[in-house]
């Protein structure tokens, strides 16, 4: 018998282990395996899904996979899932350091609300009063000569000549003297002397010359107030009318500042709130002050409302016509969630915080505002106490082109989120006011590239557009899966 070469034993031996193996590999049960030495192979567990949420952003959902109407794969949402970053910007640490961004947490504090308004010192209405004697005469020397002196209640005025004054102060004379030289006996005479007499003084009393010093010809003016000096008409020799105004005193111990507070603040404005009074000629000093009156009108042109508010005058300090500073405190004592007043961006429709989610990541969060204060605005909703937001360079932030991305995508100019995508019209119905546009993935709703019609914002969005031409476009998420195009470009040259 002929012997076979040893090359081909090794061969069929190799041939025959292999086959083994391949045999004993797949008839093993399923769930198992095998490893070289023999132990069981842990392999990484799959995460199960804990349901799947439509594509297009529906609020209908699914325990099991399944497509929506237009082929579409419903998309899983796993245990963990981070949130949505729709709208999150990150920042490099390096660029935050350049930025000084700084945080601070929305927390809850007394407010100190202020309306801070702009006004003048001005004179106390109740305490001017005006010198005008009420007889006729001729001035024959002034006491008090100078605009801005100090009058006592009392004080010479000046001495003046009246012929009605002075024959008043005859006939009273003439009837003191009858009330005192008449007979005892004649009782009647007695009697009409000091009729004469009270008519005299009263009629005196009513000229405000009762009391009267001087000779019968001139009698001396006093001053009816105590005051300051603010105008002055009198000149020596001068004649003047009964009803002629030629003093005006006023009483400087307190005064008032008129201010103007805009139209939004009017509301937060009472009668009895304490004010802060202080004015650029004592830097450092306030003056405490209260609300005395909210007038009733407004200035159609400067949309500002006066407020009275009066103040004690210390050592006469203050000087009608002086520009004044007044802070009205409005916040009362309660507790408020706050954030600082820097930390808030208003592009004059909506209110919106950078929400710091650590990491360099920060997310635009509209809120609502309430009062404000010198340093913080209330948030009356948006925002839980804890959050913390940008405090600081929010405005640089703003200026990023990747943080204006992410603010346009949180919400468009009609308040809905908008999205920005690249495709090719393919149609346009001009009648239906719709379009069908071939468009590549947008990443941020999770759409693949497909074919879609979208109702048109403005039909004359494509006007200028052939079919199958390349566009850049903006989608408008209006809700209940209603995408509405509101811009439409072409893209390319």
């Amino acid at each position: 018998m002929k012997r076979l070469p040893l090359v081909l034993i090794v061969i069929g031996l190799t041939t025959l282990a292999l086959g083994i193996g391949y045999w004993a590999g797949t008839s093993r049960p399923p769930g198992t395996a095998s490893t070289a030495t023999g132990a069981p192979q842990v392999g990484k567990a799959e995460r199960k899904p804990l349901y799947y949420r439509n594509p297009m952003g529906l609020p209908d959902t699914s325990p099991v996979p399944k497509k929506d109407p237009m082929g579409m794969d419903y998309l899983p949402v796993y245990a963990g899932d981070a949130p949505d970053d729709a709208g999150v910007v990150s920042v490099s640490p390096q660029r935050i350091q350049t930025l000084g961004v700084k945080t601070a947490a929305a927390a809850m504090k007394e407010l100190g609300a202020a309306v801070r308004a702009v006004g003048k010192v001005d004179v106390d209405e109740r305490a001017i009063h005006d010198v005008a004697p009420r007889f006729d005469g001729w001035i024959d020397h002034l006491y008090v000569s100078a605009t801005g002196d100090p009058v006592r209640k009392g004080q010479a005025l000046f001495s003046v000549y009246s012929p009605e004054v002075a024959s008043a102060y005859k006939e009273l004379a003439i009837a003191k003297e009858l009330e005192q030289t008449a007979a005892a006996s004649d009782v009647e005479a007695r009697r009409q002397a000091a009729r004469l007499s009270a008519a005299t003084t009263e009629r005196l009393r009513n000229w405000n010359m009762a009391g009267g010093q001087g000779d019968a010809a001139r009698v001396t003016y006093r001053a009816p107030v105590g005051g300051i000096v603010l105008e002055k008409k009198a000149v020596d020799g001068m004649r003047f009318q009964a009803g002629t105004p030629l003093y005006r005193i006023a009483d400087l111990s307190t005064i008032w500042v008129l201010a103007d507070v805009y139209e939004q603040d009017i509301g937060r404005i009472r009668v009895g709130q304490p004010a802060r009074v202080t004015v650029d000629a004592f830097p450092g000093r306030t003056f405490d002050a209260t609300v005395a009156f909210v007038y009733p009108t407004l200035d159609p042109a400067t949309r500002t409302t006066p407020i009275r508010v009066a103040l004690a005058n210390p050592g006469g300090l203050l000087r009608p016509g002086m520009f004044a500073h007044v802070d009205v405190a409005t916040g009362g004592s309660l507790q408020r969630l706050t954030v600082p007043a820097s930390a808030v961006i208003d592009d004059g429709s909506r209110q919106i915080v950078l929400l710091d989610l650590g990491g360099g990541k920060f997310k635009p969060r509209e809120v609502k505002l309430g009062l404000r204060g010198t340093d913080d605005v209330e948030v009356t909703d948006g925002l839980k106490e804890g959050e913390r937001v940008a405090s600081s360079a929010t405005f640089l932030l703003d200026s990023e082109s990747n943080l204006k991305s992410a603010l346009s995508r949180f919400a468009g100019t009609s308040g809905h989120p908008v999205y920005r995508g690249r495709g090719t019209l393919d149609s346009i119905d001009v009648g239906a006011g719709t379009v069908t546009i071939t468009h590549q993935a947008i990443p941020e709703l999770q759409w693949p590239g497909m074919t879609m019609d979208f109702r048109l914002a403005d039909a004359g969005l494509a006007r200028g557009l052939a079919p199958h031409t390349p566009i850049r476009f903006e989608l408008e998420a209006r809700g209940q899966g209603d995408y509405v195009v509101t811009g439409i470009d072409r893209d390319g040259p």
